[in-house]
Parts: C-alpha cells; sequence; structure tokens
C-alpha cells in the first residue's frame, strides 16, 4: 500500500514539474487517487496559475474543493471533475468568470449547483449520472453562453422534463424516465 502510495506522490509531483517548466496551460491531475487538492501545489503553481486554463481532477477520490481552489485558478476555462465524490462546490466558483466548461459527471450531486448559474461565459456543464432532481430551468435559461447541458442520468422531476423544453434555447440532454446507465 505504501508503494502505491509513494507511485501516486511520484505522479502528482511528475505531472506538477511538467506544468510548472514548460509554462503549459492546462494541470492534468487526472486518476492520481486525490482525496483533495493538495494544498502544497499552491506555492508551487504561484507563478504560473494565472495561466492555467485547463484542470483536470477526473477520476479521483475528491470530496470536496476549497474556496481557495477557486480564488487561485481563476482564470480557469475548462474545469474537468469527472469521476469524483463531490456533491456541492464552494461559492467562490462564482469567481471563475472565464469558465466555459466543466465537466461534473459521476460525481454525488443531489442538488444542481445554482452558483455555476452565475457564470457569464459558461457554455456547457456537464452533470451526467449524479442524483438531480431539480433544475433552474429559469436561471439556466437566462444563461446567454450556455450552448449544452448534458443531466443524462439523473432522476429528474416530470415538471423539469416538461417546463424546460419552451424555455431554452440550448440543448438540454435527459435520458429517458428511468433510465439507469450501463454498468461499468
Amino acid at each position: 500500500m505504501l508503494k502505491k502510495m509513494g507511485e501516486a506522490v511520484a505522479r502528482v509531483a511528475r505531472k506538477v514539474n511538467e506544468t510548472v517548466e514548460s509554462g503549459s496551460d492546462t494541470l492534468d491531475l487526472a486518476e492520481c487517487k486525490l482525496v483533495a487538492f493538495p494544498i502544497g501545489l499552491y506555492k508551487v503553481l504561484r507563478n504560473v496559475t494565472d495561466q492555467i486554463q485547463l484542470i483536470t481532477l477526473a477520476n479521483n477520490e475528491l470530496k470536496s474543493l476549497t474556496s481557495k481552489f477557486m480564488t487561485t485558478f481563476c482564470q480557469l476555462r475548462e474545469l474537468r471533475l469527472e469521476g469524483n465524490f463531490l456533491h456541492r462546490l464552494p461559492n467562490e466558483v462564482s469567481t471563475l468568470q472565464h469558465l466555459k466548461a466543466i465537466d461534473l459527471s459521476r460525481n454525488q450531486f443531489r442538488d444542481f449547483p445554482e452558483q455555476l448559474t452565475t457564470l457569464p461565459a459558461l457554455e456547457t456543464i456537464n452533470l451526467e449520472e449524479n442524483n438531480i432532481v431539480d433544475v433552474p430551468v429559469e436561471k439556466l435559461a437566462a444563461m446567454s453562453a450556455l450552448r449544452r447541458v448534458n443531466l443524462r442520468f439523473n432522476p429528474l422531476n416530470p415538471e423539469v422534463r416538461a417546463i424546460a423544453p419552451p424555455l431554452i434555447k440550448f440543448d438540454m440532454l435527459v435520458s429517458p424516465e428511468g433510465a439507469r446507465p450501463a454498468p461499468p
């Protein structure tokens, strides 16, 4: 077990060093067995945070993200958080004014993260395979940049399914009522 932990730490260090040394606009920490965003990385990344536009933390074991994460990486254009254990976002997600796409699929959201409706540049929201029942359709309809919301395999209430189509001008992907995702 210690060997696997050591390998995961080494993998994170290698990926962070690649980002810092190359001046890349991408930080990819997918599948690194992270349970939280490592606090020490804020210091290591401090000189490149403004240029990072894409962060991938997919397929880890994250249960939450901190407000510091959101305010530190406020220049993000894309945030990929699919395949974690997230159930909410910090209010400071509203600082991501340049965010165009967020992937929160395969997490544990029960409530639609309404803070996302305040992001002016947001074009794509992926919440596939969560446990969301209700959606703020009116707030989503008011988002001028929004192009696609993926809500497939969520137990959406019938009211959302009925009122959404006439109000929205973006693609809202939903599964047939009662549909279940295929097992992995």
